[in-house]
């Protein structure tokens, strides 16, 4: 597996990663557990989002970089994080590894590479969140294992 900096010709196959990696999460477990008129508010237009914000993850001068994963030449998956050196604070602000190459190590690789990235550049914290819901669980246990700390936070919805 090769980590390498993010470079132009990424960006698709990054937006379309993420598609595919938060797809399940979006469709299969919030908008059902919520319901259309939450899932409408709050999701409906997570596609459009996504194509929004994936191109404005790599943004050095602003300390936002994105790293990806290449196992034989195809992408594995990528992460991408922030910088607030004068802080001392990094944040992975997020994680999409591929279906094919799930538990094979690539996220932890990610987040290793990227940690130490941070730390490189002044970091001495790392924030990384995930959702309590079950499509999250290999998240939670993979930033467990990488000993990251939880502090439990409740988000509630309410249709109205």
């Amino acid at each position: 597996m090769l980590i390498r900096n993010y470079s132009a010709q990424d960006e698709k196959p990054i937006l379309d990663l993420t598609l595919a990696t938060f797809e399940p999460f979006y469709e299969g477990s919030f908008r059902p557990l919520m319901g259309e008129v939450i899932f409408g508010v709050q999701h409906a237009d997570w596609r459009e989002q996504y194509a929004k914000s994936v191109p404005m993850l790599h943004d050095p001068d602003a300390g936002k970089y994105v790293d990806v994963a290449e196992v034989d030449g195809a992408l594995a998956g990528y992460v991408g994080w922030e910088i607030d050196a004068l802080r001392g604070h990094g944040t992975i602000s997020i994680l999409a590894v591929s279906d094919r190459h799930r538990r094979s190590q690539v996220g932890r690789m990610l987040c290793e590479y990227a940690m130490e990235s941070m730390k490189q550049r002044g970091a001495k914290v790392v924030e990384i969140g995930t959702g309590g819901d079950a499509f999250h669980a290999p998240a939670r246990a993979l930033y467990e294992s990488l000993g990251c700390r939880q502090i439990p936070v409740a988000v509630y919805f309410k249709e109205l």
